[in-house]
């Protein structure tokens, strides 16, 4: 249940155009609704301005469909994240406004365009192609939080050149998304550079020592530009949920 919806009833309520029982009904649900194998939580919206987010690793496609008939109904947009193509092919047709992202294993249904209501622009970096994925997972979740988002693929330190070219771009931005596997070093070069928070999202791409992504993880801990916070190994999610929340500080 996000403010609008809230809005809409409790104004309907007043107006005479809505009778409390009806509204009532609507809003017997607020907090949140148990179906069994989940419990979900509706104040999500009310109490951290986004609604629950589905993790699809490890649910079957009918829990996925299920919790998303409930939380869609009073949602302008619900994600899915870390979604297989295999499930995505069963869900996606059972709702109309459903999208799916391969590249990033991520589900949306979007009934209209958020609004965006960040104060500044959230740039997406990413070292590698082959970090584009969790790049993509970020860049989306920012997009569907309400933050006007750009992104820039492939400008890792192996070529150092290629990330300076874009200096202007990279110190417009209010917050930076920052994704690398191998050694994890590009956060720190990006960091050095601006004094926007610097978000900094360890993959497990690299070669044995690479250690499926601790050994980025460690470097980027380790930074010595003292504008980083890290998130967890693949976690772009998590990476685009904290810059949209930076980048809404100014709206609260």
């Amino acid at each position: 249940m996000n403010r609008e919806n809230l809005k809409l009833i409790l104004s309907r309520i007043a107006a005479g155009n809505l009778t409390v029982e009806e509204g009532q009904k609507h809003l017997q649900h607020l907090d949140f609704e148990n179906i069994e194998y989940a419990q979900i939580d509706h104040h999500r919206s009310l109490r951290k301005g986004f609604p629950e987010v589905i993790f699809g690793e490890g649910k079957t496609p009918d829990q996925i469909i299920g919790i998303l008939q409930k939380i869609s109904l009073s949602e302008n947009i619900t994600l899915v994240t870390r979604l297989e193509k295999e499930k995505a092919v069963i869900i996606k047709p059972l709702f109309k406004d459903a999208d799916y992202f391969e590249d990033a294993r991520l589900l949306w249904i979007k009934k209209h365009d958020p609004v965006i209501t960040g104060f500044g622009k959230i740039l997406v970096i990413c070292a590698g192609t082959s970090d584009i994925p969790v790049a993509r997972e970020a860049l989306l979740t920012a997009k569907a939080m309400g933050n006007d988002v750009d992104s820039i693929f492939d400008v890792g330190v192996a070529g150092i050149h290629r990330l300076l070219s874009y200096h202007e771009k990279i110190m417009g931005a209010s917050v930076i998304i920052v994704v690398a596997g191998m050694e994890g070093a590009l956060p720190s070069v990006v960091a050095g550079m601006v004094k926007s928070p610097v978000i900094a999202v360890p993959t497990s791409i690299g070669y044995g020592t690479s250690f499926g992504g601790i050994a980025a993880l460690l470097g980027m801990l380790n930074s010595c530009s003292s504008n980083i916070a890290v998130v967890n190994i693949d976690n772009g999610f998590g990476a685009g949920f904290m810059a949209s929340s930076i980048n809404h500080i100014a709206a609260v």
